[in-house]
């Protein structure tokens, strides 16, 4: 990753049990609306949170509470990043149906993999499929900029 001048990162792990993820995804977002990111922009970031730390503990590590979700974290003002690892057998993210698709509209999975797609500036999963890394990018107002000049 490319050097970035972050305001906060943190590093920790969770446990395997429902809910587990709850007080750090508070913090997070905390912490980024002091940074100052919108309720808009901390509405796609909660749900790429929520969706990628309960799918670590329920669907990666299946709940068992032996195994632990890493979890790094860093915010600045204009940049979320996020990587999440479960100690699962991992998927393959390609072999997710597109549940926008017609024939797969009704299909129980794949709904978070395309919420993080849609609201993330990138993301990445390692081969073995148990890691995803995330980023998101600030979009600059041309208003806000004209301003300042």
């Amino acid at each position: 990753m490319p050097q970035h001048a972050w305001t906060w990162t943190v590093a920790t792990c969770l446990p395997s049990r429902r809910n587990a993820h709850l007080p750090l995804l508070e913090d997070i977002l905390e912490r980024m609306g002091r940074a100052g990111w919108s309720e808009r922009e901390l509405f796609g970031i909660q749900m790429a949170l929520e969706e990628s730390l309960t799918n670590a503990i329920r669907h990666g590590n299946k709940l068992d509470e032996s195994k632990e979700v890493n979890v790094e974290c860093r915010i600045s003002r204009d940049r979320f990043w996020l990587k999440v690892e479960d100690e699962g057998e991992g998927f393959v993210p390609a072999d997710v149906p597109d549940c926008t698709d017609d024939d797969s509209i009704h299909a129980c999975g794949g709904r978070g993999v395309m919420l993080i797609k849609a609201y993330m500036t990138d993301v990445q999963y390692n081969e073995r499929g148990n890691c995803v890394t995330m980023l998101k990018e600030r979009q600059i107002d041309r208003n806000e900029d004209r301003e300042t000049m």
